[in-house]
């Protein structure tokens, strides 16, 4: 071969500082290029075997990563198809767009290194991000090929020449500046190969590890042992999601889900997706134990291109409320360089997410049919994902309504059809609106819960951090149906029915009594109303209604809501007229009338949480004397 220099097909001097400034920040992808790359050149060579185009011998295809610290270089090798002189002419050298003002209009556009390199085919010069000078020695499977060698100092400027290799495939030499000394370090490499190289679908070898084989006997005839260095293969070439779920058992898919999330709770069930039309998918789907927390760890799918891993950040793949799933997505159809411009545009991303929500909910309405006891005892940790999906996805909910559930304080479980059959009877008030009562928490709210079980009314358990929202969801689509909190105002009032409760005492009494209460409790967000309710409802009633308290906890998740967020609560304080106490109190004389209205007052206060501090203080003293 004839020794040759040459100019790569580029305008521009200046462009390789470029891209390597550009693309610094995510200098950790060269490796990635290069090793796809490898495995393509392995790949292409058994898929040319196997055609019958070469006649040699295939061996083992592999790919090795080496480092070479003292001599500041990573080597990439591939067995594969190898190029010749004239191919590193034609893929090397001729870079994939027309010339460097082009480039330098279009690079501006981009939002990370992905979309630079996608855009622009740039894959093997991201060696440039850590490297001052990239080699190449090569040798192609076509008969009578010869060995060929490329060198570049990062200028325009190459050399081709005769190379050194004598077997088939490709080593990619990379002479690492002083800036990138960092991916010197094998634990830098593993690290990023454990990232990027995991499941890639050829066996990909970095360095050696200790393996023990037999060596004879001692002399008692005990079977001995030696170390010896094996190739140290760092990926699993046939993960899972390539095999057919007829091939696989439970322990298959939970050993799986240990490689993956090694220090996380196993899974409670999980989905396998096979899918050739109208796109490329195939993934296994994990739904993990979320219980109540909703703060947890949202990106925990991985997205792989041909077993290459792509990012964990997929929520332009699948529908925002199945980010809080785990597990793998792999499609061909997806770049390997993808972008976030890419993804948002791309028709068959958009058919791959609402493909994802549909086996979502065919796996859910298939649990919940096949074994509905089994899926009530799951559903206190999946409950949080289905009503997220029914609160942010409407084609969701269309399917999710058949098998979400409701779960009354009694832990009995409903879907909403079986709930209204329920309480219709007894809950529908006397506009004909159907009054569905709820709790957030029901042991501090007991004594309202308790208050309406002795009325034969039912209370839900509304105590998750998406229930705020979701029970406005239930609002909207369940037809004349209201949710209110069991503690929102005096029962009667939360449900209003035709006949009514009515108390003896005169307009006078009436207003004596609300001045006594307002004079004990001295408190402006305290608005003090008589009532008339049953006798054995509780003497004092503290109650915040139903919409302002939305609002707030509104604006505490974050709902724009900053207005209520800022006002001091506000409380209804309802004297039930027909207690006996409340007589009690009327009949004392004025010194007694205080202390007893602070006492009842201070006791629902406590029904509620809400006595702290120096008034709970004050109230145990007072207590005490009372008793005395």
């Amino acid at each position: 071969m004839q020794k040759e220099k040459g100019t790569i097909s580029i305008n521009t001097e200046n462009i390789f500082p470029i891209i390597k400034k550009f693309l610094y920040s995510d200098n950790e992808i060269f490796l990635r290029e290069l090793v796809s790359n490898a495995v393509d050149a392995t790949q292409k060579m058994k898929r040319i075997s196997s055609l019958g185009q070469y006649s040699g011998e295939l061996e083992e295809l592999r790919v090795k990563v080496a480092v070479n610290a003292k001599a500041k270089t990573i080597t990439i090798s591939d067995n594969g198809i190898g190029l010749t002189a004239e191919e590193i002419k034609k893929y090397i050298n001729q870079i994939a767009f027309s010339g460097a003002t082009e480039f330098m209009e279009k690079f501006k556009e981009a939002k990370d290194a992905n979309e630079i390199i996608g855009r622009f085919g740039l894959g093997f010069y991201s060696a440039f991000m850590v490297a001052d000078k990239v080699e190449i020695q090569s040798l192609s499977y076509a008969e009578n090929s010869e060995a060929a060698r490329w060198i570049c100092d990062g200028s325009t400027s190459f050399e081709i020449s005769k190379g050194k290799r004598t077997e088939r495939g490709t080593d990619v030499i990379l002479h690492v500046n002083a800036e990138s000394e960092e991916f010197l370090a094998e634990n830098k490499i593993q690290t990023i190969l454990d990232k990027y190289a995991k499941f890639l679908p050829i066996p990909v070898q970095f360095g050696t590890k200790k393996e023990s084989i037999p060596d004879g006997e001692d002399k008692e005839g005990k079977p001995k042992y030696k170390s010896i260095d094996v190739d140290n293969i760092i990926n699993n070439t046939n993960p899972i999601w390539t095999k057919s779920p007829s091939d696989l058992k439970d322990e298959d898919y939970l050993s799986f889900y240990r490689e993956l999330y090694p220090f996380s709770e196993a899974p409670l069930f999980w989905i396998h997706l096979n899918v050739d039309y109208p796109f490329n998918l195939t993934g296994v789907l994990y739904f993990p134990k979320l219980k109540n927390d909703f703060e947890v760890q949202k990106n925990k799918i991985k997205l792989f291109s041909r077993q290459v891993f792509i990012t964990d950040e997929v929520k332009d793949i699948v529908p925002e409320f199945l980010l809080l799933l785990h597990g793998v997505i792999d499609s061909p159809d997806i770049p390997l360089n993808v972008s976030r411009s890419f993804l948002q545009a791309d028709s068959n991303v958009k058919k791959i997410n609402s493909y994802i929500s549909k086996k979502v909910a065919d796996k859910l309405s298939e649990l919940f049919k096949k074994d509905r006891k089994a899926y009530e005892e799951k559903w206190d940790e999946i409950g949080l994902f289905v009503k997220y999906g029914t609160i942010s996805d409407e084609k969701f909910y269309e399917k999710a309504k058949d098998f979400l559930l409701l779960t009354n304080t009694t832990k009995e479980y409903f879907t909403t059809t079986e709930y209204n059959a329920k309480v219709k009877d007894f809950q529908t008030d006397k506009n004909g609106q159907l009054i569905y009562l709820y709790t957030s928490n029901a042991e501090l709210q007991d004594s309202y819960i308790q208050t309406a079980q002795k009325r034969n009314y039912d209370v839900l358990l509304m105590n998750s951090p998406i229930d705020n929202h979701f029970i406005q969801q239930l609002e909207m689509k369940l037809e004349k149906t209201s949710m209110k909190r069991v503690d929102a105002d005096v029962l009667d009032k939360l449900l209003e029915k035709e006949e009514t409760i009515s108390h003896q005492l005169t307009a006078d009494e009436t207003a004596k009594l609300k001045t006594i209460f307002e004079n004990a409790i001295k408190n402006e967000h305290m608005k003090v109303e008589v009532e008339s309710m049953s006798a054995e409802t509780l003497p004092v009633t503290i109650t915040i209604e139903e919409w302002m308290r939305r609002m707030k906890d509104m604006s505490k998740m974050g709902g724009g809501m900053n207005f209520y967020g800022s006002m001091p609560d506000t409380y209804k304080v309802a004297i039930n007229a027909n207690h006996t106490i409340i007589s009690k109190i009327l009949n004392a004389d004025e010194a007694q009338q205080s202390i007893m209205a602070k006492q009842v007052f201070d006791l629902a206060l406590l029904g509620q949480g809400m006595l702290k501090g120096a008034d709970l203080t004050a109230f145990v003293e007072r207590s005490v004397n009372v008793i005395g």
